[in-house]
């Protein structure tokens, strides 16, 4: 415990959503006489959207700079001592300090804390293949990765793009480079894309990505990646097969970089990432709070920890984490799984337990599945939409929701996530006061007839 009446030291390792939330937050609650803040990131920029990355590659966001939210001087100015370009390398828990390198100087040095935030995020997933790190092949997590792809688009002649993987980065990726012009293929290792569905209703999203002259190839195990001779990759091997490629996009997925972490000690659970308490102060530490995706969080469906790397929790992680750490009070309860994308004029969205996520936890459950329209059916621009829904097979509580449609789909997930977060049944569902006009809705929302189709379902299975 720090002496009473010395300014406290809150140190702070990760620079974007939650560890630059949480020292905001920090700063707010106290003023710079009580608390020193110290911040460190790696990499040249903090506070920005990774989320809008395939949209700024893709030139739908023009300027990089729209994506920062705020920036090193604007944290500086509120009294954050912030630096960049400089790694934590070691935590040193028992005499609370952090070993830090300069990554332009090569200096290292100690720094002491009085509290700890962990904010490390996720690191995309790199298998180890051959070529894997040939020039061309291009992994997106950070605003460099963006500008290095960019880069390389910006002198590559060929037209040819291969993305491996086809979860929410790899087909937003693909969308990004048809943006540009480039002729895509998508490798994916499951069956049907986006593994945050059901297949069936990835089948959905294969069909109109196919139908956007997006080639995607499903069960697709990458061995290879080619390279020319001039050490640039030209292809990519996936079991007998080759396919040519100019660029290569890696969208196989993040996991929580844990390594200083693990390194120290701290508790981390079955998705390596750290677990917490309520408060999000790390389990069985005094002095330590963690947030964003290097923490797996409490799934209030299923009732296990997860691992869902957003910067919707990150952004939440953090004010919560300030406030506990300002002196006032905080806590994160948990979610249910909520996500949404797009490829092109396709929306995407999910919410809840899909079928082997409800098997896995032990649940018996029953799905439906309705085709309804964004609008009225007679209302001008009226688009085709597909609901599924899972409920409880004995009680009815509402388990899960998934939707793929036109314009005016995604959002509808929203209903079910409040839904879900409330433990409502799929009968209380239905008598929800939702707003409706013809341009909006039909008469009953598409959610309400998946709800009214699933009560039914309920009352046969008995």
């Amino acid at each position: 415990m720090a002496d009473a009446g010395r300014r406290q030291r809150l140190v702070v390792v990760g620079g974007d959503a939650a560890g630059m939330s949480a020292a905001s937050q920090a700063r707010r609650l106290m003023g710079t006489d009580e608390l020193e803040i110290v911040a460190f990131e790696r990499g040249r920029f903090t506070s920005y959207s990774a989320c809008g990355i395939p949209y700024w590659v893709g030139g739908a966001v023009v300027e990089r700079d729209r994506l920062i939210a705020r920036t090193a001087e604007e944290h500086r100015a509120r009294g954050i001592d912030l630096r960049l370009r400089t790694e934590v390398t070691e935590l040193d828990l028992a005499r609370q300090r952090v070993r830090a390198r300069d990554l332009e100087s090569g200096e290292e040095y100690w720094t002491g804390f009085d509290r700890l935030v962990l904010a490390t995020g996720a690191r995309p997933v790199r298998p180890p293949l051959p070529g894997i790190d040939a020039p061309g092949v291009h992994g997106v997590q950070t605003l460099g990765d963006g500008q290095a792809l960019l880069d390389t688009l910006a002198v590559t002649p060929g037209r040819r793009a291969v993305v491996v993987g086809a979860g929410y980065i790899g087909v937003e990726m693909a969308e990004a480079l048809m943006n540009r012009g480039y002729e895509v293929t998508v490798l994916n290792r499951g069956e049907q894309p986006m593994a945050t569905l059901d297949p069936d209703m990835g089948r959905i999203v294969h069909a109109s990505m196919d139908g956007l002259g997006i080639t995607t190839v499903g069960r697709a195990d990458v061995t290879e990646i080619r390279t020319g001779p001039d050490g640039r990759v030209r292809a990519v091997v996936a079991g007998d097969l080759e396919y040519p490629a100019d660029v290569v996009v890696l969208g196989v997925g993040v996991e929580p970089e844990t390594s200083l972490a693990r390194a120290a000690g701290l508790p981390l659970g079955a998705y390596g990432g750290l677990l917490t308490d309520l408060s999000m102060r790390v389990r069985g530490q005094e002095n330590v709070w963690a947030g964003g995706d290097c923490v797996e969080v409490l799934d209030l469906v299923s009732g296990r920890e997860r691992h869902i790397p957003l910067g919707t929790h990150a952004n939440k992680h953090g004010q919560v984490i300030g406030a506990n750490v300002g002196g006032g009070y905080g806590t994160f309860p948990g979610v249910v799984g909520t996500a949404v994308s797009k490829v092109c004029s396709l929306e995407i969205a999910r919410t809840g337990l899909r079928e082997r996520d409800a098997r896995a936890v032990g649940l018996r459950f029953v799905t439906v599945t309705v085709e309804s329209t964004s609008r009225a059916g007679y209302y001008p621009g009226a688009a085709p939409m597909t609901v599924k829904m899972l409920a409880e097979r004995r009680t009815g509580r509402l388990l899960g929701v998934q939707i793929v449609g036109r314009e005016g789909a995604a959002k509808r997930v929203d209903i079910a996530a409040v839904a879900l977060t409330a433990g409502m049944t799929v009968e209380q569902v239905t008598a929800l006061d939702l707003g409706y006009a013809p341009p909006f809705s039909p008469v009953w929302d598409p959610v309400q007839v998946a709800a009214r189709k699933a009560v039914a379902a309920v009352r046969e299975a008995g």
